[in-house]
């Protein structure tokens, strides 16, 4: 008998050629052909007579092969099988398209189990290339799941299982558990062994529902455990110390008790002596800049350089406008870097980082490049930080020595699941919203309604505002024929309302021209931008009072939020 940790090649069927198709899967030994899940299940066990085919759909036949399969060449490199098979209540064509092997391995007379998709209807009706099995004489429940895997070309279903039939055969008896009982009997978990030979060889649909509860539980419970590690490995880190007693200023002119129990957190965190790892979510709007410029001035006042990195320039321009005021009042310095700059405007920008003039410095991804060289890094804050890779952050934190990280998000994730995606950084959330700020009214209408929301936005605009439109595809014909995209979406709505002016913008083009629009739609040089989920992260446009989401059901929650 094979042991797991053997090579794929020792199982029978499997050649030298097959092995490398396997390792394109990354494959190499049985172990490895466990842990490759199937990828979806086809339901046999639902078998139909023939008589009570409906629709064109997958269907399991328990059938008799009526006539001798027949192989017929109807182009060079193209052949066709056919024949007919019959139950008690009719006949049905099948057809098998590039399989001249199957003559063979099916006999007139044989029951047999077909599993395939039925096409046209009548007497035109065929099931096209089925899986066929041979039915035992006595067997009344033929059908059973069966593990549809990802494959590569060359590779079958049948050699997959060929493989994981040997894998499964090869599972020790003493198989290790990463789940301790008590969580398996508390939680109701198959162990883990049986879960494996559910997971490839389910008997019925409730094995597969309860092996895979049982894989995801494990992922989480593996996924908190290796977090919390990193936790501990942090509370182990020495950090640079940040007094927090000069902070009055902030706090007077803090409009809500969630901003100020955020800055508490942050200066606890800073003052601990370990290395602050803190991720601040809110709302656009709700005040998330104001506590990051709280960790700027604890930096600067302390004697470090604190950097802020945003995803796209303009959104760093728009910080560094914000930042700029709030910290002069305190004598501190906000320097702007990002990758549009002249290069004398980026030499100046490098000499007061490296000199230590600059106690803030806002900028991009050109934050992490090599030419960037601080003074004195305490302080790092990504904004929208799941824009940025973890490589990204390490790299901005890998210029100062164990500086203090702070990242802001405006994706509404309850406590709970932050707690686990985040595990390894503390949580702090803005549920807050600073006072004087309308509430946001959401309206969802049918397309019938069409000439009122052109009507509306007119309406809008004539009152002096100005108006989002969001699409979900770039052009026409990339995809759903039905769905509006903003290219011919900005041309309807630019012939409906002729004196107004239309920009669009998507993420097709390039980055310079996206922020010249998005740009000239804060200064108000256009009415209406027609745009994709490019406008995700969202830039400040204080006159934008209307957003329409066109086939609002294609958008994720997170992306409607945004």
């Amino acid at each position: 008998m094979p042991a797991i940790t053997d090579s794929v090649q020792f199982v029978k069927g499997i050649g030298p050629k097959k092995v490398k198709l396997f390792e394109k899967l990354h494959i190499s030994t049985l172990q490895d052909a466990l842990e490759t899940y199937p990828r979806d299940y086809e339901d046999r066990t639902q078998i139909t007579r023939i008589a009570d085919i409906a629709d064109e759909d997958r269907y399991a036949v328990r059938a008799i092969l009526g006539t001798e399969p027949k192989v017929s060449r109807i182009r060079k490199g193209m052949t066709l099988v056919k024949c007919t098979i019959f139950d008690e209540s009719g006949s049905l064509g099948v057809t098998w398209f590039n399989q001249p092997y199957i003559t063979a391995q099916l006999r007139v007379g044989q029951e047999y189990l077909f599993y395939g998709r039925v096409q046209g209807f009548g007497r035109a009706r065929q099931m096209i290339s089925p899986q066929a099995e041979k039915v035992a004489e006595n067997d009344r429940n033929p059908g059973r799941i069966v593990p549809v895997y990802p494959l590569t070309a060359g590779l079958t279903q049948r050699d997959m299982a060929r493989v994981t039939e040997a894998a499964l055969d090869a599972v020790p008896g003493d198989w290790p558990d990463p789940l301790p009982e008590v969580l398996r009997v508390k939680y109701r978990l198959p162990d883990a062994a049986d879960a494996l030979a559910a997971i490839h060889r389910p008997k019925t649909r409730e094995d597969v529902n309860e092996a895979r509860r049982r894989m995801v539980f494990e992922e989480l419970f593996l996924l908190c455990c290796g977090l919390q590690q990193l936790k501990e490995r942090r509370r182990a880190d020495s950090g640079i110390l940040f007094r927090g007693d000069r902070l009055e200023e902030f706090f007077a002119a803090l409009p809500t008790g969630a901003q100020r129990r955020a800055i508490m957190e942050i200066a606890a965190d800073c003052a601990s002596g370990r290395p602050m790892n803190r991720l601040v979510q809110g709302d656009v709007g709700s005040g998330k800049t104001v506590v990051a410029a709280a960790l700027c001035a604890l930096a600067a006042q302390n004697g470090w350089q604190a950097a802020f990195m945003a995803p796209t320039e303009i959104l760093a321009a728009q910080h560094a406008e914000t930042l700029s005021p709030m910290l002069s009042k305190l004598g501190l310095t906000c320097t702007l870097l990002t990758g549009s700059m002249t290069a004398a405007q980026k030499r100046a920008a490098l000499a007061a980082i490296e000199s230590g003039a600059a106690n803030v410095v806002v900028g991009t991804h050109a934050l992490i490049q090599q030419s960037v060289v601080f003074h004195r890094l305490g302080a790092v804050i990504a904004d929208e930080q799941h824009r940025f890779g973890v490589a990204q952050r390490a790299a901005l934190s890998a210029k100062g020595e164990m500086p203090h990280v702070l990242v802001m998000s405006a994706t509404p994730i309850p406590r709970t699941l932050a707690l686990i995606m985040y595990g390894d950084l503390d949580v702090s959330i803005l549920d807050e919203t600073p006072p004087g700020r309308s509430p946001v009214e959401t309206y969802a209408v049918g397309e019938n309604m069409r000439r009122r929301i052109t009507a509306f936005i007119e309406k809008q605009l004539a009152a002096g505002g100005q108006v989002y439109v969001v699409c979900p595809l770039v052009e026409d014909g990339e995809g759903d024929s039905r769905l509006k995209s903003a290219e011919q979406h900005a041309k309807d709505l630019q012939a409906q309302l002729p004196h107004r002016r239309v920009a669009v913008l998507h993420g097709r083009m390039k980055n310079a021209e996206k922020d010249a629009v998005m740009r000239d739609f804060a200064a108000q040089k256009y009415d209406i931008l027609v745009a994709t989920t490019v406008i995700e992260v969202g830039v400040d446009v204080p006159n934008a009072n209307l957003m329409v989401v066109e086939d609002a059901d294609r958008f994720g929650l997170s992306q409607l939020h945004q």
